[in-house]
């Protein structure tokens, strides 16, 4: 084994599910700055590590020195103390204060802060404000040193130790002794496999029943993440076990321990974490209550259809007057379909019938954007769902069974992106009195929460359902909605592309071609030809990973777009002023929700943190919680559910071979606005539009709906 004593100059990449990260670090004695390379996941610019282990030398890459073991250190030398000081980790001081400090004060520097903090008043431009805040910080940094060492013995990075700090504070030491799997349970971004590292390093054996508990969550949660609201019991003891690698029998007993302390659900063979088990069951029986009718002679309305028409300027076909009828005749309904086939306008109807009848009428959506274009489409205001029951993160929703919505009656559109927890939420607001109406499209994806709530309640045939099936001239002439409803009913789009069409197919087999196409498409060719901003640009593609994946796309994306001003580095990506984010997570507390789209409206290098705004709502994020955000130059097909954009490009390449389904392009297309290019090869174009083996996902409402 070999040591080195280095400074970290750069994050070249960084995988925040294993930890591998590769950095360029400054190495006394040699001229080029060196390749690190190892599991030293977020380690700032400007640390200065103590690393053991060997070099070697790549075929592809040169010379590197991969590091077994690792621990951050105090810098001993003034270039070393700068950069530490320049890094962020204090507030107050950046790169340029850094340089200035230690101009002054040399090898004395931590030293001075340390015992005889007013020194630095000494130093041109330093002044009380600024030393309140570097004593404050310093202060806190060394509140948290005994953390911090305690925390990197077990192989814990800085950030990840800061994030415990936060939530544990002066216990932390204490809580992860007791148990380090509960680091999984309380802190987002720390997985399982991290917490399994450091009980692994503290002694706890593969077959410990916390760490089979912990597990056996971790198992359900992951499944959760996939779509499914259940686990069979097989199931999960056999997935628990690969990712354990324990013996069944201590598995089989920590799931029975936790089943029967309720810290899981049996129901029959189906293993539920309890919010998912209460809200399946309570969305159906909510449900079934709401669309009871029995002994209710109030609720039919009559409905002078050309009255409405009228009123809206609409002429109704058939389908859409019989959806306005259902709504003035049913407690809750249903009301899907395509593009084009006129659910706004249907909606538009509904909404002039039961105004005509002096109905008091809500509107929401899942999302911001989707609940804007609510407003826009029906001159109402319309609500998130979180903001409609009035969610807040220290009391949860204001709006439930005790505390209900007022109103007569409720809309909420995009229904196909509500998971069942969200459901359950909502239902619990809406009084027995209030009508629903649903409105979505179940062929797009399900949600990104477990469930699949919009279908299976259709699936269930308890709800009346209206389906509108016309594509009305003004949307035939659109390719776009003509292509997406093809590839909805399993057949090739026409893809001759020529002059005044909205749909293109660019034939390139190459993925790094399609890829320096895309490129090119957004930064040169569709703002010259359309008189567009990049920005009104969004790339959509099956995945995160490989060369036209999200990943690839977002750092050649903002290279072309965004270039070269300075930024935050979180996770091998520098997020600069004026780029594109998602919200990846639900922040309560920052009342941002995993899918918002943003733009950094300010990047602070001395304070480590930036300013992002949502649809004019500013948030803000330290660097430590920068794993909360990705750039959205380009983005997967499931996270734009519920978004429009101006213009679309999707890549379709066979590289995509898992996740090419009939639903995943569809979705992507029906996101375009004005233009959709699809790029790629005509083949797996056929092979995702011939692929209907959708993941069935676990879920139980559609039974549930049909007990009674």
């Amino acid at each position: 084994m070999v040591k080195i004593r280095c400074v970290v100059e750069r994050v070249t990449y960084q995988n925040p599910e294993n930890g591998y990260s590769v950095l360029k670090v400054n190495v006394k004695g040699y001229k080029d700055l060196v390749t690190l390379v190892g599991n030293l996941l977020d380690i700032p610019v400007g640390s200065v590590l103590l690393c053991e282990g060997n070099w070697k030398v790549d075929k592809k890459y040169g010379s590197q020195f991969v590091a077994e073991a690792w621990e951050e250190v105090l810098p001993a030398t003034l270039y070393g103390i700068e950069k530490y000081l320049g890094s962020g980790l204090v507030k107050g001081i950046g790169p340029a204060y850094a340089k200035l400090i230690v101009g002054k004060f040399g090898l004395d520097t931590v030293d001075v802060i340390e015992t005889d903090i007013e020194r630095l008043y000494e130093v041109p431009g330093i002044g009380k404000k600024r030393v309140e805040k570097i004593r404050e910080s310093w202060e806190k940094q060394k509140e948290i040193k005994n953390v911090m060492l305690f925390l990197q013995g077990y192989g814990i990075s800085t950030a990840f130790a800061a994030k415990i700090f936060r939530q544990y504070g002066k216990d932390s030491i204490d809580k992860v002794k007791e148990n380090p799997f509960r680091l999984a349970d309380d802190i987002w971004g720390i997985g399982f496999k991290t917490a399994d590292t450091i009980a692994g390093k503290m002694g706890y054996e593969k077959n410990d029943i916390r760490r089979c508990r912990s597990g056996i969550l971790y198992t359900l949660n992951r499944l959760a993440d996939e779509g499914h609201v259940y686990a069979v019991r097989e199931q999960l003891v056999q997935t628990a076990g690969e990712l354990l690698g324990a013996d069944e029998e201590y598995i089989c007993r920590a799931l029975d321990d936790m089943i029967g302390g309720k810290d899981v659900i049996l129901d029959e063979d189906a293993i539920y974490l309890p919010p998912f088990y209460y809200s399946e069951c309570g969305t159906a029986a909510r449900l079934l209550a709401l669309s009871d009718t029995s002994g209710n002679t109030l609720f039919q309305i009559r409905t002078d259809l050309s009255e409405i028409s009228r009123k809206t300027g609409v002429e109704y076909d058939d389908i859409q007057a019989a959806a306005i009828k259902k709504a003035a005749t049913s407690k809750v309904m249903v009301l899907t379909g395509g593009p084009g086939t006129g659910k706004t306008t249907t909606t538009q109807g509904i909404i002039a019938a039961l105004q005509t009848a002096g109905l008091r009428i809500l509107l929401a959506a899942p999302t911001g954007r989707a609940a804007k274009r609510m407003s826009e489409a029906t001159g109402m205001e319309a609500k998130t769902i979180h903001r409609l029951l009035e969610f807040n993160p220290s009391d949860g929703y204001k709006r439930n069974e005790e505390n209900p919505l007022d109103g007569d009656v409720l809309i909420i559109d995009e229904c196909s992106m509500i998971d069942i927890i969200l459901m359950y939420n909502l239902l619990k607001a809406v009084p027995d009195r209030m009508r629903l109406v649903l409105v979505g499209d179940v062929d797009q994806l399900p949600s990104v929460g477990a469930g699949n709530v919009l279908r299976d309640i259709i699936e269930s045939e308890r709800i009346p359902v209206v389906k509108l099936t016309r594509i009305f001239r003004q949307a035939q002439s659109s390719r776009i909605v003509m292509s997406a409803h093809a590839v909805n009913r399993g057949l090739y789009p026409d893809t001759s592309n020529g002059k005044g069409t909205d749909f293109f197919f660019m034939k390139q087999e190459d993925p790094v071609m399609v890829a320096d196409t895309i490129v090119d498409l957004v930064r040169n060719r569709l703002p010259k030809a359309y008189r567009i901003d990049a920005g009104k640009i969004q790339v959509l593609t099956p995945m995160q990973r490989g060369v036209v994946g999200a990943t690839g796309l977002n750092i050649a994306l903002q290279d072309a777009v965004n270039p070269g001003k300075a930024g935050l580095n979180r996770g091998g990506f520098f997020f600069r002023e004026g780029d594109r984010v998602m919200q990846i997570r639900n922040n309560y507390d920052k009342d941002v929700f995993n899918g918002d789209l943003g733009y950094v409206s300010k990047v602070d290098l001395e304070d480590r943190m930036l300013l992002a705004d949502f649809d004019g709502k500013s948030v803000e994020y330290d660097v430590s919680e920068l794993d909360e955000l990705l750039l959205a130059y380009a983005t997967t097909i499931h996270k734009s559910q519920g978004s429009e954009y101006p213009v679309v490009i999707i890549p379709v390449l066979m590289t995509h071979y898992v996740m090419l389904q009939r639903n995943l392009i569809y979705t992507g297309i029906t996101r375009a606005k004005k233009i959709c290019i699809l790029i790629g090869s005509p083949k797996a174009l056929a092979y995702a539009i011939r692929n209907m083996t959708v993941l069935k996902r676990n879920t139980r409402l559609k039974e549930r709906l049909n007990i009674n």
